[in-house]
């Protein structure tokens, strides 16, 4: 923030004139910048920093700039960084510069100085500041490889004398950072992104902002524990693979045990005991389907590693399966025949198939072919092998008659209710239903037997007894159905509804879509004759009306006339209705204009219907969306948009070909006696006219300046004054300078 008033600014100069008058032409003195801040942590949440700087006079010259300049991270100003310069300081000795820092910037070593530019000169650097741009300030998370896993407890185990690596994941581009790493709090010397350890303790790392800056940082991250162990060989005692017939016993002996080691056992990697205590021996019961696979087993221990030994195989040899390859239940129609099979294990089968828990002469084979109702399955033995033993039945069939037949019509191609024009229905499957509810696919056995029908709302279509029917018409929309007829049995589908969409185009208008106090009223209206016709008019979706064909827009919203017919609507084109707001006449240029006498300037509007342009005797001009003007005076913009206008007055007058004056002749004879601004300045009720003596004391101060001082000459006791004024408008400084008064 600034640390000197406008008065204070305005009595430097007054001292620095002073000086000069006293010193003589000595060299300006710029002094060593100074700061409040010891170290710069920037971030994209914060980064403002101000700079103070004050020099000596006597005066830059009129187009000195002042720059700021930053240093490389070791104080050098071999290749400095502008980081901003000032223009309008030349009278100002005590001053602040506000920036930021680059965003590139990470030492410990920066300095800043001051460089002026008219006469070209430099200040003293600053002492080194520590600067780092804290481009991530969140916490890291590291895990073994940059994996993004973190281990159950934090630990990760280490084992035999090896080593892992830690590294931070989730921080993109984690080779451009800088690194502080620690084990149990005790700094490590390695800076990279990645740290391969394999001494036990707790490893943490957070992102090197330097000595100041990386605490502000806050990217510490967690914890950590390495612990290390030594492997002990565990595996399966005997043999790799073991082949075993059901009921067969058998066991799994680890070949570690006691220790207080902890067992695992796994098959086909998933746990199926422990972990338990001295559990180093698994009974494996080969009388349940499913005990082949492989197995492992896992220890952990105190100062042990955990390991998982080898995989043993175990295989099945006496667990005949034997699997049904057809459906569990068959519609069989009459005069048709129907194959079963069945597929097994085993390695040398025998057959015999049952009908309702009786065997069947000669079936013998994995296949039957039936031709009658009643419930069927197939025997299985194994003759030959190491586990010969006991049949095995399979699952059985349920063979019925058909109880009914059901037909099933679908769209054919892609179908939209109230958006096709046109649509097609075809028979798609015929299912055979037993007495259960149980449904046979028959459509290919079929669908050549049935005579077809098809109805349209109950009533049968002359002429349509084909499989397919195609509808094109909006007034045959309704409920279709296709019955069929095959010996005794009679069919009827689903009930498919039709409901296709106009082709006609519904149209409304209207004479304006904007709504405004005192014009005349909105009136939309269609062309179509809605006699005899079930209609609504809509007002954003809801009905505001359905007994008249026209309707008047009284309120803005988006309108639409909807005509309910045949099961789909016919749905018009939308009328937005909006309310007027003079916001939508938009004017390229301000109303009040300056120009310079003899030049023209073109105004452009834009959003309305229709223009005119009247001078201020009430002459048209002109009616396109635009105009030249190049006289003074007062003018006025008629904008219409439909039922409503909108009036603009636009003011022209010529500017200023003078400067603000920096002497006057105040000797009574009436020519240069005042101090005259241009009409930018004067009598402008929000600038502020204020008048200094050259000891800073405050003269003259008037909002809408009259150009009427001085007001007495009898003030000036010298021949030759000095005076100092300043120009604001709201606070802002407008203009500044002298003002010499011959007398």
């Amino acid at each position: 923030m600034k640390k000197t008033s406008s008065i204070i600014s305005i009595l430097a100069i007054f001292f620095a004139v002073f000086v000069l008058s006293t010193m003589g032409l000595n060299a300006q003195v710029l002094n060593q910048p100074t700061t409040v801040w010891t170290a710069a942590c920037a971030s994209p949440g914060f980064n403002q920093y101000t700079v103070s700087f004050t020099w000596n006079p006597p005066l830059v010259n009129s187009d000195n700039e002042f720059v700021l300049e930053l240093s490389d991270a070791n104080g050098i100003f071999g290749s400095p960084v502008e980081l901003t310069r000032v223009s309008d300081k030349n009278t100002d000795f005590n001053f602040d510069f506000d920036i930021a820092v680059p965003t590139n910037v990470s030492g410990e070593g920066y300095r800043l100085r001051v460089r002026s530019t008219s006469p070209a000169k430099t200040s003293p650097p600053t002492g080194a500041y520590p600067m780092h741009y804290i481009e991530h300030n969140s916490p890291l998370l590291i895990s073994q490889d940059a994996n993004g896993t973190i281990p159950s407890g934090g630990q990760i185990q280490v084992c035999g004398g090896g080593s892992i690596t830690l590294a931070p994941h989730n921080l993109p581009n984690a080779d451009n950072y800088q690194y502080n790493w620690y084990r149990s709090g005790t700094p490590l010397s390695e800076k990279s992104n990645e740290l391969t350890v394999s001494t036990p303790g707790m490893y943490y790392v957070e992102l090197d902002y330097g000595s100041v800056c990386s605490g502000s940082a806050n990217t510490l991250s967690n914890t950590i524990e390495i612990i290390t162990g030594t492997p002990l060989g565990v595996a399966i005692n005997g043999p790799s693979t073991v082949s075993l017939c059901a009921g067969d016993p058998h066991s799994l002996v680890a070949n570690i045990s006691g220790m207080g080691l902890t067992y695992t056992w796994y098959k086909d990697g998933a746990i199926i005991s422990g972990p338990t205590l001295e559990g180093h021996t698994l009974a494996l019961n080969t009388s349940i389907s499913g005990f082949d696979g492989n197995y492992e087993v896992e220890i952990e221990g105190a100062a042990t590693c955990t390991e998982r030994s080898a995989a043993v195989t175990i295989n099945d040899l006496g667990s005949l399966q034997v699997t049904r390859d057809n459906d569990a239940d068959i519609v069989l129609l009459p005069g048709f025949s129907q194959t079963l099979s069945v597929s097994s294990t085993a390695a040398s089968p025998t057959y015999q198939w049952f009908k309702d828990g009786s065997p069947i002469s000669g079936a013998t084979n994995s296949t039957l072919s039936i031709t009658d109702t009643g419930i069927y399955f197939a025997r299985v033995t194994e003759t030959g092998g190491p586990c010969a033993g006991a049949p095995v039945d399979s699952a059985s069939t349920t063979v019925v008659a058909p109880d009914s037949f059901e037909f099933i019509v679908e769209f054919v191609g892609s179908y939209t209710p109230c958006q096709n024009t046109d649509a097609t229905l075809s028979l798609s499957t015929i299912n055979a239903v037993g007495s259960s509810g149980a449904k046979t696919d028959v459509t290919a056995d079929l669908e050549g037997s049935f005579a077809y029908q098809w109805s349209y709302d109950g009533n049968d279509i002359s002429g349509e007894t084909s499989k397919t029917l195609t509808i094109s018409d909006q007034a045959n929309n309704g409920q279709y159905i296709l019955k069929g007829v095959l010996n005794t049995y009679n069919v009827s589908s689903n009930s498919q509804e039709v409901r296709l969409a106009s082709d006609e185009i519904l149209s409304i208008t209207s004479n304006s879509t904007v709504l405004c106090v005192g014009a005349d009223p909105i009136a939309i209206t269609t062309s179509r004759n809605l006699s005899g016709e079930t209609f609504e008019w809509l007002r954003n979706g809801s009905v505001v009306d359905a007994s008249n064909e026209n309707i008047v827009a009284s309120e803005i919203g988006t309108y639409q006339l909807v005509i309910r017919t045949n099961a789909c609507p016919i749905v018009s084109n939308e009328i937005e209705v909006r309310a007027f707001d003079e916001s939508l006449l938009v004017l390229d240029r301000p109303q009040d204009i300056i120009i310079i006498e003899g030049t023209t300037e073109t105004v452009t509007a834009s959003g309305a219907q229709s223009y005119e342009w009247f001078d201020s005797n009430n002459t048209l001009l002109g009616t396109l969306d635009s105009f030249s003007f190049e006289l003074e005076g007062e003018y006025l913009l008629v904008a219409d948009f439909g039922n409503c206008s909108v009036n603009r007055v636009i003011t022209i007058t010529y500017r200023d070909n003078f400067a603000i004056p920096n002497v006057i002749t105040a000797n009574g004879d009436g020519i240069n006696d005042l101090w005259v601004l241009p009409n930018t300045y004067s009598r402008d009720p929000e600038v502020l006219v204020t008048i200094f003596d050259e000891r800073g004391k405050e003269v003259f101060s008037q909002f809408s300046y009259q150009n009427n001082w001085p007001e007495s000459t009898t003030s000036f006791n010298k021949q030759n004054m000095i005076f100092y004024y300043r120009l604001t408008k709201s606070g802002r400084s407008l203009k500044q300078g002298t003002i010499t008064v011959i007398k």
